[in-house]
């Protein structure tokens, strides 16, 4: 997992100022610096604008008794998004923008729980926890004495 962290540590920088140096060739310096900020400005709006709609779901359905494990995910996605949406390049801008889509963010999300990426169940179902969810009972007796 770390070398896969690395890599995309170097690889993203790297595929990002390739791309913004074949943009700047195609149509300059300072309309290409626009164009990265003007992403930013829009991608944050639309942001803000989803991120108040998945609120307003996570509290509807918590008001309604249901557990509001769609809309939690689909928070922690747009977190991801506005961090792309911030990171100056238009690779990271494409990602960051798909996931602001609600109907691809929520398929993602079917897919990451469908291949067991995310798990959704009763606390205790992962590992190293007992079955049940519940704490370990061990059963037995006690009996108290004093040394005076």
């Amino acid at each position: 997992m770390f070398r896969l962290f690395l890599l995309l540590f170097i690889a993203i920088p790297l595929v990002e100022i390739y791309f913004l140096i074949q943009i700047g060739e195609v149509i300059g310096a300072w309309p290409t610096i626009l164009l990265v900020v003007l992403t930013a400005v829009i991608g944050v709006g639309l942001l803000r604008w989803q991120g108040f709609s998945t609120l307003m779901r996570f509290q509807t359905q918590l008001a309604q008794g249901q557990v509001p494990a769609m809309p939690l995910f689909e928070g922690l996605l747009l977190v991801v998004a506005g961090a792309l949406l911030l990171t100056p390049g238009f690779v990271t801008d494409a990602v960051g923008f798909v996931l602001l889509v609600p109907p691809l963010r929520q398929g993602l999300i079917r897919w990451a729980i469908q291949r067991g990426v995310i798990r959704t169940g009763p606390p205790g179902s992962g590992p190293g926890e007992p079955p049940g969810g519940g704490p370990r009972t061990i059963e037995g007796e006690f009996k108290h004495r004093d040394d005076d």
